[in-house]
């Protein structure tokens, strides 16, 4: 890692450098498991971009189920510990690596970080083409968890499923991060949408965002609402981020040429499709993953956001912040996704570090 200074700013000064030999504090995953257990407060050296990235101020570190899946070892694209996760990210440029304009110094983005500088430090390393201007609706917290969720419930359901105005949409995981984002831009779109839910604080939730129906899949028989609700015809899209038996159900209750989006595993169970099964019903199942956007389609990624923030300016779009917590909660916080005890987003607060 070099220690030699590089072409950064701090908020109102264009002409300072950072020294990137001194360091910061930092969350680091130092092993698989329980992340109370496996996380742990280092102080490490300041990075450094390479070409093509940036070196981004902290604001605020959006959690995810992505940050659950590095701390349990399950994640097949984590890099060997010890690192630091925190994949999204509110902050500010201050450095950028050869190859970035330094125009973008100073500016406030969103996005997602480049493991492993993650964004649970004062400092975190993100490709340029990764971070994007952050709205300027929200606060710091609010947009930290604002790019990674809508941009894959749009590019599922914008993109993939083409969803229209009057069609139903069922969203599974519906007062979760990504499942909240899924129901507000079904909404944004014109159609009706039906929210499964797991709990009763869910329940309210879903209702807040303006779901047309809300279903509790403990004490509803959530298949025969649907087909009462459809006239027995199912639906013309579900947004799974579950898996598992939810897809199990969405297989059911798709209907004529109904698309299905595989947007997560959240349930950590794989289900295999059925080609029987698919072709009896003439329905399509769409996987979304941002990352092979970004990779292969970046522009089409810049437009998605542009449309994203026309759409949070319009008032259609409100993140689902569940609680921001304090640097020293981080472990906490990642503990209670792993055990599925969130509504909504959490962020972390990192602008008290100074």
């Amino acid at each position: 890692m070099s220690t030699e200074a590089i072409e950064s700013i701090e908020p109102g000064d264009r002409s300072t450098t950072l020294d990137t030999g001194s360091t910061m504090r930092a969350w680091r995953i130092v092993g698989a498991g329980d992340p109370l257990q496996v996380m742990r407060l280092d102080e490490v050296p300041l990075p450094s971009p390479g070409p093509g990235q940036v070196l981004v101020q902290v604001a605020a570190a959006g959690l995810g189920l992505t940050d659950a899946t590095l701390a349990q070892g399950l994640s097949v694209n984590a890099p060997p510990p010890p690192f630091t996760p925190g994949l999204e990210l509110c902050g500010e440029i201050v450095g950028v690596g050869p190859g970035v304009s330094q125009y973008r110094l100073g500016e406030r983005v969103v996005g997602q970080t480049t493991l492993p500088s993650g964004a649970l430090a004062r400092y975190a390393i993100a490709r340029a083409q990764d971070v994007f201007p952050a709205p300027t609706a929200l606060d710091d917290e609010p947009a930290s968890v604002f790019h990674l969720a809508y941009l894959t419930a749009w590019l599922g359901l914008y993109r993939r499923a083409a969803v229209h105005v009057g069609e139903w949409v069922l969203v599974f995981g519906a007062a979760g991060g990504l499942g909240s984002a899924a129901v507000q831009l079904a909404l944004a779109a014109g159609a009706k949408v039906i929210a499964v839910v797991g709990s009763d604080e869910k329940y309210k939730t879903a209702r807040s965002l303006g779901a047309h129906v809300v279903l509790h899949r403990h004490q509803q028989d959530i298949e025969g609402a649907v087909r009462e609700l459809t006239r027995g015809r199912g639906v013309q899209v579900v947004f799974d981020p579950v898996g598992g038996p939810m897809f199990e159900l969405s297989c059911r209750l798709i209907g004529f040429e109904g698309r299905i989006v595989v947007a997560g595993f959240a349930s950590q169970q794989a289900v295999p499709v059925a080609p029987e099964q698919v072709r009896a019903a003439n329905f399509t199942v769409l996987g979304v993953n941002s990352a092979l956007y970004r990779e292969r389609e970046p522009e089409l990624v810049q437009r998605a956001h542009a449309d994203l923030i026309r759409l949070l300016d319009a008032g259609a779009l409100r993140p689902l912040l569940a609680e921001t917590l304090p640097f020293d909660q981080a472990p906490q916080g990642i503990a209670r996704l792993v055990a599925g005890e969130t509504t909504g987003r959490l962020t972390v607060s990192v602008n008290a570090l100074g």
